[in-house]
């Protein structure tokens, strides 16, 4: 990067840990540092909830995501406005009711202590994991940039935003996130302004949107019905019901968002709107992969989009990599002249277009066949690396094209992102194991000074753990698919307990834990077994909850008439 470049990146990046630390300053109690004295408007819980989950995988993966899979991806959050309105009706006026610091402080109230744990547990070990992850993703940027070692830029990535995090709590966190969204929003609208204007030869967003039609990547509605399709209309609208009813109903870095609100109608206002913007949302970013693989068909592509990757196949096997290279640029010249032809005969309709987008995708086939051939060659070497180049197109896009001073400002903006979902989760875990571990099993009930002591070394003690996760999510392929199926993993049972809590209310405590366990482990082995697309884990561990409840109320009907 030029020194241009380093300057915008690293005067956003201080000014808003500065601004974080100065908003966030004076904390002298947990009311303060975990619930923000529940004083934020709709728009900042809006903003919170958006920015929460909106992190930098979101920005960095998403358009990979839908260059090499298309933009059926945006299925998943199909059933996230009904999951809204299901929340705003039934989750939201029992928390702000309890006044509670957590989500699982009802379950004690419903159930019992160990019921509480188990769930929290649940919780901390899903959301820890996830949150390694993304500090893991910007983490590519400095690796890729700076040519230094991954590892270090974990530490340097997580490191930082742990400044604010610590010392201003909630408060920080959502005055943060306003301004980090703020930036964000407006360079990613500006970097797909860029994107169009940089297509070559005068072609405009239309022409761009007609190739990326015909190469398939405007797939944004799939209706065929299949248990193993990942993205489609049926596992968005069910399992995308189950999986965002329990992300933003039961997970306590959503649920720490609004319980911040000041009242019910700004804490529903706040996550109603998210269910109307979030599909937009992520709309507009999976189009500027599609638009993103329009551009490479018109100019030529690398081989690989991870390029300290290939760099090592390079050095290691010469003679394999030659190979490669010389059937990569004989298709290049195919696949660009083949995508210009169908642009300069697409208004004719003519025989020769119909033929010319045959010819396109066979040539589309055969290009993303070598790209197997080269990926493969380089997980074969040993190379401690990504298996996929998938979270590293985008970033080619902005390292190459781009004009100085706004590759700096893109880097920063997935920084920003990947703050403001990491600030927010280590928030909430910090929140769920002082109040739901730590404080249970201490006999003496702590001051407000050592509580807010308690609650930093938490939210110090989940960074380095978060941290030491990032180390080992290398090999994890799109990082946007990965921490959503680590979601899925556990969600389905934490949503079971709370419908049940909710909904079944003769289910008491002991019946409840058993079913949640049994629930888990079948989740589990469902996955294991890959009997179905993640998605539809959500819902398999949520209904399992409630049956295993069910037969767990009729075995003790039955011993009870038997005794």
């Amino acid at each position: 990067m030029s020194n241009i470049d380093w300057t915008v990146l690293i005067f956003t990046l201080v000014a808003v840990v500065v601004y974080g630390v100065f908003i966030g300053r004076g904390q002298k109690s947990n009311e303060s540092y975990l619930k923000a004295d529940n004083k934020m408007p709709w728009y900042i819980v809006l903003i919170g909830i958006m920015a929460t989950q909106a992190s930098a995988i979101t920005f960095l993966s998403a358009p990979g995501q839908a260059y090499t899979d298309g933009m059926r991806f945006v299925q998943y959050y199909f059933g996230l406005p009904l999951a809204m309105i299901v929340i705003c009706i039934t989750f939201i006026p029992i928390f702000q009711r309890l006044n509670v610091y957590t989500a699982y402080e009802y379950l004690e109230n419903r159930f019992d202590k160990k019921t509480r744990v188990l769930t929290s547990m649940l919780f901390l070990f899903s959301r820890g994991l996830s949150t390694g992850i993304s500090i893991y993703a910007p983490s590519i940027i400095l690796s890729s940039v700076l040519n230094w070692n991954i590892y270090l830029t974990n530490v340097l990535t997580g490191g930082i935003l742990l400044i604010y995090t610590y010392v201003g709590g909630a408060k920080a966190i959502a005055h943060t996130q306003k301004l980090q969204f703020l930036i964000i929003l407006g360079t990613m609208a500006f970097a797909c302004y860029l994107l169009i204007q940089n297509m070559p030869n005068g072609i405009g967003f239309k022409d761009a949107l007609y190739l990326a039609g015909k190469s398939g990547k405007l797939n944004v509605i799939t209706t065929e019905f299949d248990w193993k399709d990942k993205y489609n209309i049926w596992s968005g609208l069910i399992g995308g019901f189950f999986l965002a009813l329990s992300y933003f109903g039961t997970d306590q870095s959503q649920v720490g968002r609004y319980i911040t609100a000041k009242d019910n109608t700004n804490a529903k206002m706040g996550l109603l709107l998210n269910g109307l913007v979030k599909i937009p949302m992520q709309f507009a970013i999976l189009l500027i992969g599609a638009l993103l693989f329009a551009f490479f068909s018109l100019k030529p592509a690398p081989i690989y989009f991870n390029e300290r990757s290939y760099q090592h196949l390079k050095e290691t096997k010469p003679e394999q990599a030659a190979v490669f290279e010389k059937e990569h640029q004989d298709l290049q010249i195919k696949f660009n002249a083949e995508s210009k032809e169908i642009l300069k005969l697409k208004e004719t309709q003519s025989p020769q277009l119909k033929k010319t987008i045959q010819d396109f995708k066979k040539t589309q086939t055969r290009v993303k066949a070598l790209h197997g051939k080269v990926e493969e060659a380089i997980n074969n070497s040993n190379y401690n690396a990504e298996k996929t180049d998938t979270n590293y197109i985008f970033l080619y896009f902005v390292k190459n094209t781009l004009p100085v001073g706004m590759i700096g400002l893109l880097f920063a903006v997935i920084f920003l992102a990947s703050w403001g979902s990491i600030s927010a989760a280590l928030n909430s875990l910090a929140s769920c194991s002082l109040k739901d571990v730590h404080l249970i099993f201490k006999k003496e009930i702590p001051d407000d000074a050592t509580e807010l002591k308690y609650s930093r070394l938490h939210t110090l003690a989940w960074g380095i753990f978060s941290i030491g996760i990032a180390m080992f999510a290398t090999q994890m392929g799109s990082l946007i698919e990965a921490v959503n199926v680590l979601g899925s993993l556990f969600y389905g049972p934490i949503l079971g307990i709370f419908l049940v809590a909710f909904y079944y209310k003769k289910v008491d405590g002991k019946n409840v834990f058993i079913s949640a366990i049994l629930s888990e482990i079948t989740v589990i082995a469902v996955y294991q077994f890959d009997i179905v697309s993640f998605l539809w884990l959500n819902v398999i561990g949520a209904a399992a909850v409630i049956i295993f409840s069910a037969i767990g109320l009729l075995f003790y009907k039955k011993k009870a008439v038997n005794s």
